[in-house]
């Protein structure tokens, strides 16, 4: 599986239902698993983004799916960025002369 981290803002849609953030979270995590993949944590944060995701995906494709899926409910705004675990980072890093 690829790693994926996914950055997020609330929009103002999703902010004025905050109280329902918990349950779309459920469904998110249902919907990467039944696509393949695996929300592995969910973490809200304080700064430039509001939360930052997880995942693991089969491919770039299911990613990408996911990620528009959840932009199109209108609740989030979301940046992805394919991850290399630290195992690929140092056989990367080996073959650079």
């Amino acid at each position: 599986m690829t790693t994926y981290i996914m950055l997020g803002n609330w929009t103002d849609q999703g902010a004025h239902a905050i109280a329902d953030s918990p349950r779309r979270l459920d469904a998110a995590r249902t919907a990467i698993e039944e696509m393949g993949g695996r929300l592995t944590s969910f973490h809200m944060t304080m700064g430039e983004f509001d939360f930052v995701l997880h995942i693991e995906a089969p491919d770039d494709a299911v990613a990408a799916r996911f990620a528009l899926m959840l932009g199109r409910m209108g609740n989030v705004r979301t940046r992805t960025l394919k991850a290399f675990p630290e195992q690929a980072y140092r056989q990367i890093v080996a073959t650079v002369a």
